[in-house]
Formats: structure tokens, sequence, C-alpha cells
């Protein structure tokens, strides 16, 4: 290249070729033109031209004077820092300028000059990019690391660098910023607090948003030059975290966000950060370790996170947070566990403790972030989530706050839909979730409506979804209804029943709207909105929507007719939605974002839409069941096996039927029913039977093809069985035909004259059959039905024992192993009941003799002819058919009349009963004669008798319904306020001097002053009182008050001439009234109105006597704690789970089950029927309802009922005095040592029961604790049977002597067995059905417990303990029967005579349950524990012989 031949070192300055001299004296035009040609001369040297370095070192140097640096015209500065770029390249590694000023000068010159980067379309760009790329490769900042200003030089230009980058930048442009930047920081000595936290400050959120391109380039900065950098960030966290320098940086304020952010780029950033932050957990500034949690949930959670596996101490750091005082901080751990759960599955195990402890957090909200963050990771994926997580989901369906409860239940529904229904997982996934649909629907067992309301919503959403077509929809339906456990179906069937009701409520209230308007209408009409009220979440407001809703309804005839057509029998699904649609366009306002009426009106319609069931829907479901009958349906493709999926079909039509009949008028659905009537299994023909009784009105008019294909099959059922068959034969005859007096008399007359005692199988089918033609049309076969129950039912059958029973030790057996001739006898006793229901009169005195027949059967414990051929199962039964056969006549008023008083203390004795499932059972006919409220009030006061039962969960189970009842009649009253006539027989509180009454006839209460017997009397009191006084509603506790005053006023119209019955009367009384005092401090107040006294017990209270004498001892009245009564919630009562009687099968129990389904307040028919079992609670939240723990006992354990406790009683002499001769060597040791004194009844429960129980138990303890509930500080000893005064010994006449001391008593715990089989007469109930719901019940071993002799007092062996369990103890007290002097005579010649004779006559009970105790003759049976051979029992000897 030619040059001028100007030297460089003579201050001259050389410019390229063709360049003149660049000064101040140019143009701008002409400055640019030459500068530009310097540019390229520049760019073209390399920096191995020594000579032309020289050449143009003075022109380097005019370059960077001030002229230049200080141009005003952007051009001229963008090509003069080009130059000098180019410079500071060919002159590498040393600069032409040597002063430190001029340096800096020069590079912030430079630096400025960068800005123009920041506009991409510039037509300058390239220039303003070669400029970055030159510095950038050359590393030309890095000559400023020797000045002293250099942090200010470095800081301009990363500033300068962040805010130019934008998104117009190609990755060039970010590459070289950030091999610029990253040389400044890699080869310098150090990184100032400046220069970091210009780099810092674009990583946090405010800065982030609104340069993203700032962000990315700083994330690569950092990336690039981690480990040079990280000593100067890890320096920066240490003074701001560590030693609270927060002055040191602007970002001190942002330090948590900073942290996650290099996190997020680079784990090894924060290598010496990291356990800073664990000190940090531990602060004890509350808002510090929240900012701290939040931060590090971020961390943890994040997707490629591997922080927990790196740095285990802080995870656990951060985990204990969970359980932080800080309520925020509890709540933001929570939040994080989705996100937690479902980018890092492997930590769910560590969480999963931590969650079960924040699911019971006493703060509504953190319960309720914990649900949403388990459903939140299932929803995603359900393997994401353990089975434990998701029983915390469970568990919180019964939550006290409706928010948690809510969110909980709509978690498991779209769970439920996702991964069962829709099967989006496989077949196992929707396996594993397959309890979701029953949780959900037992949870319509609860109180609350809204929990209700949302049941149904969920079901018509998620698990039958109604937006389904009809035939998807019912094949959906039907498979559900196939796999629901008992439980569920009953509470779907409970659904469709509430919906229903509801359906007719509103269609009265129509057709009430649409009578002409008067005041006897409105009342109506008020009454009616009432009703249905109930039946809506918030009734206070519901009240006055429904208000407005019926006047819309009087004004507006379109909606009227809409409503009309949705609650119309023959609305179709389709009909329904667009009803539903056009009703709430026309109630909504646009103008009206939240529309509360609109939304009341909403749940209203959603209840009595029919979206489900229809004509259409019906003939689909009957064609699924027609192809599981086939075998052409994919039953085992859906799970289901053939068979279960048939029946429940059938049961599903059957429920359906109740609830939709006209929906079953079609030809092919009678078809299809006929068909199922024909098949061999019994229960779908029972089920076809049923159906047709309920829909079957029309067949007649409208299918005459039907009926006539119909009647020879139902007249073949009802004359041979099967007996359930043969019973609703006789009802669809009954409902379906108009002449069914002359198919009556087709059935009755064969049958009557067929009659044969031989044949007991077909006996009992015609002893059905007749007994319900009796019970239909009882006139028309009045002659004969008479003359047949006198001869035939009572003295062929009732008064004869044809066979010997099975010698057994057992109390009770499974129905398949009753004896023939047994269960004729009960049905005998059930068709003389039915025939009297069916007359519904007393004039030819039948009812008399017939309860008189039942009333011997009891006092005879069951075997009525006194021959000993009975076994003691046998005898249970008939026990068990006499009470509930007193307890169904007791519920129609002509016979209740003439029940005398005592025969309804003897009945109420069935509930002490010495064989646990004829109390149950018979406790179970009493409960749901009251919860109808069907049987007189008085019959509510046998329940006081269960608190002597020594079952604790009977007990418990027995409170419940009683609670059940009085909450029913107190919900009655409230809905009827003008039955205030009927006080009397309504309200609760009259109940009390019944108990009173029934307590003081009490068979074991012989000694007036005893204190053990008064301290029974207090516990039977204090078991209706607890639940009577819970409320004080009204001044409930003065009324009550002044009843027990009033009482003692008056004398027992039983007796009113004797004084110790009077005596026990007003001692009765006295604990009653003592009791009141102890537990109310209102009972002073005034009563609000004066009681009125039954004359049937009570007399005239006498105006001239005044009886204000104390009868109870002194020592009583320490047995009376102060203390409010416990709260009275149905769902607070525990129910132990009964299984079906006779049947003690063992399965595992699930937990969390029930609690809500434990609720009989959610079903009147059937009360305390659900699985109990679940875990309390450990925090403050307790849950929805109290809960009890399941224990289960060893597999193949099996209870008989020689096993179970049976309440101690007294027992009548039956057997020979041949009992005598063996010796006490040959009586077992047990028999020896329970052996009382004077054969009396025993006082109190020992110990060693309960010890040795829980040694066996160890878990005792948490099922004991969960029933505290029950009374803690009024409890003496539970006792079940009583002995009732026995026959004096055989040839010599009964001597009364001394009420004598009672001897100690064993405490036992009972194998639990429930039935719910429900009475054959109750065939229009929707629940009836035989459940088969057996449930786990712990195994308990019984002790029994001699007399109190200090020898045997606790040292009984288990040897001893399992003789004693196999010997059934005695009965609790009936009346004796005929005096020794007559025992020579025929034992069925006096039985007819007792039977036969008028009531009025004087010899009517002949010994009366007052008579005074003649307990000292009392003889005990007891057997040895082999069942095999059953010896001859051992007679109980007096303490006196005479």
């Amino acid at each position: 290249m030619a040059h001028s031949k100007t030297k460089g070192n003579d201050g001259k300055i050389t410019y390229p070729p063709g360049v003149k001299e660049i000064s101040d004296k140019i143009s701008k035009e002409e400055m640019v033109r030459r500068l530009k040609m310097v540019v390229k001369t520049f760019m073209d040297m390399d920096q191995d031209s020594e000579e032309e370095k020289e050449h143009y070192l003075n022109l380097a140097l005019h370059l960077a004077s001030d002229f230049f640096l200080k141009h005003p015209d952007k051009d001229v500065r963008l090509l003069v820092a080009c130059c000098l770029a180019d410079i500071f390249r060919i002159y590498a590694p040393e600069a032409p300028y040597t002063s430190p000023d001029k340096l800096k000068d020069i590079f912030m010159f430079i630096t400025r000059q960068l800005k123009g980067l920041e506009d991409t379309k510039s037509p300058q760009f390239n220039r303003y990019f070669y400029l970055l790329e030159n510095i950038a490769w050359v590393k030309s900042y890095n000559i400023c690391f020797e000045l002293e200003d250099s942090n200010d030089i470095f800081t301009q230009l990363y500033r300068t660098l962040f805010s130019v980058i934008n998104n117009g930048h190609n990755q060039k442009v970010h590459m070289h910023m950030v091999d610029l930047m990253s040389s400044i920081i890699c080869e310098g000595d150090t990184v100032s607090q400046e220069l970091l936290d210009t780099v810092l400050v674009n990583l946090v959120p405010a800065h982030k948003n609104l340069n993203k391109q700032a962000y990315d380039l700083a994330k690569a900065l950092l990336k690039r030059t981690a480990q040079a950098i990280e000593p100067y960030i890890t320096n920066f966290f240490n003074q701001v975290l560590m030693l609270g320098k927060t002055s040191i940086s602007d970002l001190s304020e942002h330090v948590f966000d900073l942290i996650l952010e290099l996190y997020n780029i680079d784990g090894h950033l924060l290598l010496s950060v990291l356990p800073q932050l664990e000190f940090k957990l531990k602060s004890n500034d509350n808002e510090e370790r929240l900012q701290v949690v939040k931060l590090l949930a971020k961390m943890f959670g994040a997707k490629d996170s591997e922080l927990a596996a790196q740095n285990k101490p802080l995870w656990q750091c951060y985990l204990g947070r969970f359980n932080d005082i800080h309520v925020p901080i509890r709540l933001e751990c929570v939040k994080f566990a989705s996100h937690c759960l479902m980018n890092h599955p492997d930590l769910a195990k560590d969480l999963t403790d931590y969650l079960k402890v924040r699911s019971h957090d006493p703060e509504e909200a953190i319960r309720h972030d914990v649900i949403v963050s388990i459903v939140t990771a299932a929803k995603k994926d359900l393997l994401l989530v353990n089975d434990q997580l998701l029983n915390f989901v469970r568990e919180r369906t019964l939550d006290k706050r409706w928010r948690v409860r809510k969110e909980a239940m709509m978690g498991l529904a779209q769970i439920y839909k996702k991964y069962a229904l829709q099967a989006e997982a496989g077949k196992e996934s929707a396996k594993q979730i397959s309890w979701i649909k029953d949780k959900l629907l037992h949870i319509y067992y609860q109180n609350s409506i809204d929990d209700r309301l949302l049941v149904e919503r969920i079901f018509a959403q998620f698990m039958v979804p109604h937006n389904l077509g009809t035939t998807e929809r019912m094949k959906c339906l039907y498979y559900l209804y196939a796999t629901l456990d008992l439980n569920a179906v009953k509470a779907l069937n409970e659904m469709w029943k509430c919906q229903n009701m509801l359906r007719h409520h509103v269609k009265d209230l129509l057709d009430l709207i649409k009578q002409p308007k008067s005041e006897t209408g409105s009342k109506a009409i008020f009454s009616k909105v009432m009703v249905i009220t109930r039946n809506l979440p918030d009734p206070g407001k519901g009240q006055d929507f429904l208000k407005k809703f019926t006047q819309v309804l009087e004004e507006d005839e379109k909606i009227r007719g809409q409503l009309e057509k949705l609650v119309s029998p023959t609305c179709s699904c389709k009909q329904a939605e667009v009803c539903v649609r056009d009703v709430t366009k026309k109630l909504g306002n646009p103008k009206q974002p939240t529309n509360p009426f609109l939304e009341m009106m909403k749940f209203l319609l959603e209840r009595i839409a029919p979206v489900h069931i229809d004509t259409e829907s019906i003939s689909s479901l009957i064609k699924l069941v027609n192809k599981s009958i086939d075998g052409t349906a994919d039953d085992e493709d859906e799970g289901v096996p053939t068979d279960q999926a048939i029946r429940a079909g059938l049961e599903l039509l059957k429920v359906l039927s109740f609830t939709h009949p006209i929906s079953f008028h079609s030809a092919e659905t009678f078809e299809s029913l006929l068909a199922c009537l024909k098949m061999e299994d019994e229960k779908v023909a029972e089920a076809a039977l049923q159906i047709f009784k309920n829909t079957g009105n029309k067949i007649e008019e409208d299918f005459p093809h039907i009926r006539s294909a119909l009647l020879p099959v139902l007249q073949q059922k009802a004359k041979k069985g099967p007996t359930r068959q043969a019973k609703y034969s006789i009802h669809c005859i009954h409902a379906i035909f108009s002449s069914k007096e002359t198919q009556f008399a087709q059935i009755f007359e064969p049958l009557h004259k067929s009659l044969d005692p031989s044949n007991l199988e077909q006996l009992i089918v015609s002893l059905i059959t007749i007994g319900h033609v009796a019970q239909l049309a009882p006139d028309q076969f009045a002659g004969p039905l008479k003359s047949m129950v006198a001869n035939f039912v009572v003295k062929d059958l009732l008064m004869t024992d044809r066979c010997p029973g099975r010698k057994t030790t057992k109390l009770w057996i499974p129905d398949e192993e009753v004896s023939q001739e047994t269960l004729v006898k009960i049905q005998a006793i059930k068709m003389m009941v039915r025939w009297l229901l069916g007359m519904k009169n007393n004039h030819s005195k039948s009812g008399t003799s017939t309860l008189r027949l039942l009333t011997a059967i009891l006092h005879a414990d069951g075997d009525l002819t006194e021959h000993g051929k009975l076994s003691k199962p046998d005898m249970s039964r008939l026990r068990l058919a006499a009470g509930s056969a007193i307890v169904k006549l007791a519920q129609e008023p002509c016979y209740h009349e003439i029940i005398t008083l005592e025969q309804y203390q003897l009945c109420a004795l069935v509930v002490n009963d010495e064989c646990y499932q004829v109390r149950q059972l018979f406790a179970q006919k009493l409960h749901k004669g009251l919860a109808r409220l069907r049987l007189p009030l008085e019959y509510m006061a046998i329940c006081a008798l269960c608190a002597k039962d020594p079952v604790k969960e009977r007990r418990a189970h027995a409170r419940q319904c009683l609670v059940k009842n009085i909450n029913v009649r107190r919900e009655y009253l409230k809905q009827h306020a003008a039955v205030s006539d009927k006080l009397l027989s309504l309200l609760p509180e009259y109940v009390v001097p019944y108990t009173i009454h029934l307590l003081a006839h009490d068979p074991d209460y012989v000694k007036i002053q005893d204190i053990e017997q008064l301290k029974d009397i207090k516990e039977c009191l204090w078991f209706i009182l607890e639940i009577l006084m819970s409320k004080n509603e009204n001044n409930s506790h003065a009324f009550i008050r002044k009843m027990v005053e009033n009482i003692k006023q008056t004398k027992d119209a039983q007796s009113p001439e004797d004084p110790k019955i009077n005596e026990k009367l007003y001692t009765v009384c006295d604990v009653a009234m003592n009791i009141i005092i102890s537990k109310s401090t209102t009972y002073s107040l005034e009563s609000p109105k004066d009681p009125v006294l039954p004359a049937r017990y009570f007399t005239q209270p006498d105006k001239n006597f005044s009886n204000t004498k104390n009868y109870l001892p002194a020592d009583m009245k320490s047995f009376f704690s102060p203390g409010k009564p416990k709260s009275t919630n149905v769902l607070g009562a525990v129910n132990k789970p009964l299984s079906t009687a006779g049947k003690q099968t063992q399965s595992k129990s699930s937990r969390m089950e029930t609690v809500s389904n434990a609720s009989s307040g959610s079903n009147p028919g059937s009360p305390g029927r659900l699985k109990g079992s679940t875990e309390l609670d450990h925090s403050e939240i307790e849950d929805y309802s109290i809960m009890a723990s399941p224990l289960t006992g060893k597999k193949g354990d099996k209870r008989e009922d020689s096993d179970i406790d049976k309440p101690r009683g007294r027992k009548k002499q039956s057997l020979l005095d041949q009992d005598d001769s063996l010796s006490m060597e040959e009586v077992p040791k047990s028999v020896q040592e329970t052996k009382p004194r004077s054969g009396q009844r025993g006082r109190k429960r020992a110990a060693a029961a309960s010890e040795s129980e829980d040694q066996q138990w160890p878990d005792k303890r948490l099922k004991e604790d969960l029933l505290e509930f029950e009374d803690e500080q009024n409890s003496p000893p539970k006792k079940a049977r009583r002995g009732r005064p026995p026959k004096s010994a055989k040839g010599g006449p009964a001597k009364e002597e001394p009420a004598p001391k009672t001897p100690r008593r064993g405490r036992k715990k009972a194998v639990q067995v429930e039935s719910s089989q429900e009475d054959e007469e109750e065939s229009l109930d929707m629940n009836e059905q035989d459940s088969e719901n057996v449930e786990q019940k712990r195994k308990v071993r019984g002790s029994a417990r001699g007399p109190r002799k200090t020898a045997q007092k606790s040292d009984q062996s288990e040897s001893t303990l399992e003789s004693s369990q196999g010997t059934p103890q005695k009965r609790r007290g009936r009346p004796p029967k005929t005096p020794p002097v007559q025992e020579k005579k025929s034992n069925v010649a006096r039985t007819r005579k007792a039977v036969s004779r008028d009531p009025e006559s004087d010899e009517e009970m002949e010994v009366s349950q007052n008579s005074p105790a003649l307990s000292d003759a009392t003889r005990e049976e007891e057997e040895p524990e082999e069942e095999e051979v059953t010896p001859a029992p051992v007679r109980r000897r007096s303490a006196k012989k005479r």
C-alpha cells in the first residue's frame, strides 16, 4: 500500500491513500466519506503489518481525540468507534493509548456507541454489529483490568448491552454479547457487587417480564461463567442472608427470587448458598420462614429438579415446615405438594405422612388445599398418588366444614369419571378406585341437605352422566348398580325415593295453585312450601325464594305448564332437560350475573327432573338384563359375574318400579318380566313379582295377553311356593286383578283343605299364603279362618311338639339350620297376626286370645308345651316371634287398647333376652315401628331397658335408634303444628312417665332400698333422659321435672292399693328427679304447660295428698354427678357393624368407610345399618361424625352363641330332680364358681374379663375411647335378661324369703350379629330385602365372675372362662307360672287353659311381675362346654333349704 511520505513519529498524521485530512474544517458529509475510507483501511489491516501499524499510529491517536469522541454526529461517532475497535485489534495486545483517562474515555465512548445495536432496522446496524463483533473477538475491554475505574467501564458496558438486547437480534448478536461480557468475568481478578447487581437484576421477576431477552442474556452469561462467578454470588447471599447486610445491594429484597432463578439456571451457582437456607427455615421471623418456604417449594417442585436427592438435609428440614406453627407456611407447603407429586413421584412417600397430618389440620383452608393438591395430581395421572393419599381425600368427605367436604367429594367424583367411567388408564386403575362410587353414595346418609344434594349432582354428572345416550346411560347404571356395596345400594335407593317424594310434593303444590284462591288454600300452599323448603339448602332463604317462585307460578302459565310437564310421570328424559332449560331461562335475569333465587330454583329443578329414567330407559334396561340372562351380554368384560348382574338388574328394576311405575307400562317390559318369573333363580323371580305388584295396576285393562299368561303363574306360586314368592304372588293378584275375590277363593280353598302337619315344607308355604290372603281379604274367609286358627294353628301346630329338638348349647343357629317344625310354628304365629291385622277389630275376642297365647309363649321361654322337646335355638326363635308379634299388633289401635300392662311389661323384657340375636332383632322391630310413628309412645320406654345390655356396641346402637326416634317425633311436631291434641302420643318427653312405670315394675327391682338395684334404675333412666335433656327446647327440663313431681302425687293404676308397688314408683321418681337436678340448671323454672299423665298407668292425683318424702337411701345421692347431657347427634352414636343373624363370616372393613354411613338419621327405614370403621382425627378438627375403628379378629375365628355374654338372670326349673344326682365334681368348674347365693342376680361387672380382653386385644382401648360419649360418669354395670321368680322345688310349696344380696356378674362382650331382614308384613316398604351385610367383628373372650367369695374374686383360668362361655345364662324376669301343687296336671292342658281364659278372669297372671322376691329357690341350668354331648343341666341350689 502506498502511503504519504510523512513518518509517524514526527507528529504528523498519515492518512490512507485518497484520504485527506480529517478536521473540523470540513463538512459532516465529507468527514463521513473520509472516515469510511479510514475504517476500510483499518479493517483490512492485520496484526502482522508492523510497518503499517507504525505509519498509522498518529492517526490512531488522532481518532481518540476529544474532537471525535465528543462529536455531535452519530455517524461520525460510529465510524470512529469502528476505527478504534480495529486499532485495538491491530495493536493488540498493547494499545497505542497509554493514558488511563484516555483509555477510560475511549471505552466509555465505544460503550455508548453500542447503544446503536438497539435499532435493528437502522441502515447503520451492520456497522454497530461489526463494532460489537470486533471488540468481543479481540476482548478489547480486557485492557481495562489495569485501570482504577475499570468497574465503572464494565458496569456501563453490561448495562448498555442488557438495555439494547431485544427480540430483533439474531443469535450472533446474542453470542457476541455473551462472549464480550464473559471474558470480563472469567479473566478478571474480581467481580464487584455493582457489576454483579447489573447481571442479577435481569433475573428479578419484574425485570424479567419487561425484557425477556435481557433475562436470556443474563442466563447465558451466568451459565458460561458459573465457575468464575460462583464465589461472588455466594458472598452476596452470605452477606444478605447470614449477616443481614441488606444495604450492600439494592437486590437484597429480591434475594429469594434470585436464588430460585439462579438455581434454575445452574444449581452449581448455589452450592454454598443452599445450606444457608436450612438455617433460614428455622428463623424466628414468620415472614422470613414463609419466604424461604415459598422459594424451596419452587425449587423442590421444579420439573427437572434433583435438589431433594442432592441435598437431603435441606429436604428433611423443608418437610418439617409442614408442621410449622404459622398457618400461611403450612398452607404454602400443602400447595407445593401437587407440583411435587406431579413432577417427582419418587417423593410421594416422603410427602404422604406429612399430608396425612395436614389433612387433619385445624385450619379449614389447609385441609381444603390438601385435597386440591392430591386431586390435581391424581387427575394428571393416577399413578402419581398412592392409596394412602386417596384415603386422605376419602376421610375429608366427612369433614365438619362444608367447603372441605365439597372439595373432597367433587375431587373423588372427577377421578372416578376419568379413570373408572372413561377408563383412561385401563382396568387396573379402574379397579384401584372402584371404592369411590360406594363412598360417594354413602355420604347420602349424612343429615346435611348440602351433602345429599351434592351426591345427587355427582351421580347425575359423574357416575351416570345424564347427557349420555339412553342405551349407554342404562348400561352405565346397570353395571354401576351391580358393583355397588349393600349400603351404597340402599343410599341410591333412598336418593331416588327422596327425589320421587319431592316430585310429588311439587305436583301437589301445582294442584293447590290451580285451585281457586281461599284462606284454606293459602294455608295448604304455605304448608306445602314449608315441606319443599326442607329439601333445599339454606331453608331460611329457600322459604323466601320458594314463596317468590309460587307467585311466579300463579302469574305465569307457561312456567307452570313446563313444571307440570316436568313432574308428570310420563315425562321423558329429553323433555325434562328442555323443561329445566326453559324454566331456568325464564327465571333468569341477564342484568343480574349472580342470582341467588335462580340458583335455589336450579337446585329444586335438578332434584325433581327425571334425567335418568323414562319408558325408553326402562325398556333399554330390560334388554340389558335379558342379554345377561341369555348369556350374550359382556358382563365379564365389565368385571361383573353374570348371576350377580342379573340379580342386580332385577333389584334395580324393582326399586325403579316404586319410583317410576308408569315407565314400566309397555308390553315388551311386561313380557320380559314374565320370562323372569319362570326362571329357576328364586331371587330373580321374587324381584319380578315385586315389580309386577308395583306396576301392574293397568295390566288387566291395557295388556290382556299379559294378564292371561300371568294369572296361572301367580296361582301356582301362591300354592307351591317358594315362600317369599307365595307372599308376593298374593299381593300381585290383589294389585292387578279386579276379580281378586275369585282368585283368592281358588287359592284359599285347596290350601285350607290340604293342610297337613306331616308335610312341613308345604305347610310353611300354605300358612304364608293363607296369612296374606287373610290380611288382604279378612271378611271373605272370616268363618274358615277362625276355625282354622282355633283348631289347627293353635292346637295342632303351636301346642304340639312332634320332633325333639337338636341337642346344643347354642342359643342361636343360622336360618338354614332351624328345624322345619320351628319354622312352621313361627309362620303360624305370623299367620295369626296377619289375620288379626286384616280384621282390625276384637269383636270375637280373637285378639285377646292371641295375646294370651303370645304371652304364654314368653312365659314359657318359648317352649309353650313345656315338654322340653324344643332346643334352645328353637326357643329363642319362638320368643322372638312372640315378642315381635305383640309389637306388630300394638301398631294397630284396636289391639293396642287390649294389651294389658302385664303383657306390655312382659313383651318389654324381650329386649333383655339372654340370646343376643333375639335382643338385636326385637330391638330392630321396635325401632322400625317407632320410627314410622306406628307404635304408641309407651313402647319407646322399652329402650330404657337396653341400658342393661352387656354388649357396649349394642347399647350404643340402641341409643342411636332412640335418638332417631326422638328426632322423628320432634320433626313431625314441627311440621304438623295442628296436632297439639295428640301431644300425649307424640311429644318425646311424655316417654318419661312410661319409663318410670316400666322400671318400677322391673322384675329385677326387688328390694326397694337396694343401692345396686337403684343404680340399675338410674342407668336406665339416664339412657332416656340424657337424650331428652340434651336440648332444653321450650324449657323441657322444667316440664320433665313437673311430670315427675306429678307422678309422686298419684298412685300406680296397675296396683293402686299395693303400698310396696307405690313405694317403688315413688323411689324411681326420686331417682329421675335427682338425675334432672344434677344435670340441669333450668329445672327449677316454671313448666311451660301442665303435663298430662296417662290414666291407664297412673291414678288421678289426690288433691289432699302431698308427697314430699324422699324415698332414696342417703348413700344413693353420691351417685348423681353433675354435668350437662352429652350431644345427641345421631351421627355421634357408635354403630358397631352388625352382621346377619346366625352368620358370622369375617371381612376386612375399610377405613373411613362409614361414619356417614352410620347415620340412621338419613334413612328413616334403616337406622345404623352401615359398616362402621375409621380413624379418629388427632387434631382439633373432629370428623363430621364420630367414628369407630375396626378390630379384626384372628383368621378363621368363629364365635358361637355359647360364647356370647348372656345376660344373667333366673330361669324356670324345667327338668326333673335327677339333676341332683350329679356330684359337684361332675359339674364344670365355671358352674361352681358362678353359683350365686340364693340364685340371685349379680351386682357388678368383674374386672378380670376386661383385663383378659385387653391382653387379647391391644387395640381395644381405641374402641372404648370412641364410645366414651355414652355416659362416662353414670355408667353402672349394664345387665341383660334377668331372672324371673322361679317355681319352688318339686313337691314343696314356694316360700318367700327376704330379698337377698346379688352376686357379682362377669362382664363379657357378645359377638355382633346383625340381621337386616325385613318383616314379611312390610311388603310395601321399598327397603325390604334380606340383607347379607355381614361385618367383621372382634372376638372377645368373655369371662364369668363368681359371687363375692374372696377366694374366687379374680383368679379364673382360661379353661374356666371357656367353659363358662359355653353355658347360657339366665334370662331376665318373667312371672312364674302355676304353683308346684298344680304341676301334676298336664302341661299341655294347663297351657291351653291359660290361652283360652278371659282377660278379665281373676286367674289371669297368677303370679304377677310385682310378686315379692321368690328368687331363693331359683335354679339355673348349666351345661358343660362340649357341644356334642349335653348332659342334664345342673340345678342351682338355694342358699337355704327348708
